[in-house]
């Protein structure tokens, strides 16, 4: 991850609410906006074809064009969200949209990875707490990945999986290539004082 995408845990945010289940990964972003391997800029193309309309103005009724939702880093996603074809892009482009956090019943795998490799937390929850969540966007919900939990206002506490590697990659702002290579002294030492057989 480049500084400028270091993710901030815990994360403390309302949310925005794309209640649709099975958002792929073209309508995250669209494979015309693939080309460029920039990060920087892709959060104009997340979800282009439901927030923009065909003249370029936005379109008042998606959730992302509306000013109550403005700096919310937390998406509230129906079942099934990121399926489809494998693209780092989309994990990408919400970044940049300025999401941390996609909440959901059911995510893809391959997005999960994507997302776990490039800053974004891919909370699963059961679908009634998902529900749940969506009826109350403007609380503010609290990411503790370190206990690896989310906390509602309320004080109600829902334990989300996330694997062990992936949760020090994300506390320490890294991807797989980060974390070995501020290992790197270790490494060296390993090898000097573990001579070839």
């Amino acid at each position: 991850m480049s500084a400028a995408h270091v993710p901030e845990f815990p994360v403390r945010s309302a949310s925005v609410v794309l209640a649709q289940s099975n958002i792929d990964t073209d309508q995250i972003i669209p494979a015309r906006f693939l080309s460029t391997t920039e990060r920087k800029g892709l959060g104009r193309f997340a979800f282009n074809d439901w927030r923009w309309r065909d003249d370029g103005s936005a379109n008042p009724d998606f959730a992302f064009n509306q000013a109550h939702n403005n700096g919310r880093a937390v998406l509230l996603a129906g079942r099934n969200f990121g399926c489809g074809s494998s693209r780092e892009h989309a994990p990408w482009a919400l970044r940049d949209l300025g999401l941390q956090v996609v909440v959901s019943s059911e995510i893809a795998d391959i997005f999960r990875n994507n997302a776990l490799k490039n800053g974004v937390l891919p909370v699963v929850l059961p679908e009634a707490v998902v529900q749940d969540l969506m009826t109350r966007p403007d609380d503010v919900l609290t990411f503790d990945i370190v206990a690896r939990e989310l906390r509602t206002p309320d004080g109600t506490v829902h334990a989300f999986p996330l694997e062990a590697f992936a949760r020090t990659c994300l506390l320490e702002g890294v991807d797989e290539m980060g974390f070995l290579l501020a290992r790197g002294a270790d490494i060296r030492n390993y090898e000097d004082t573990h001579h070839a057989r």
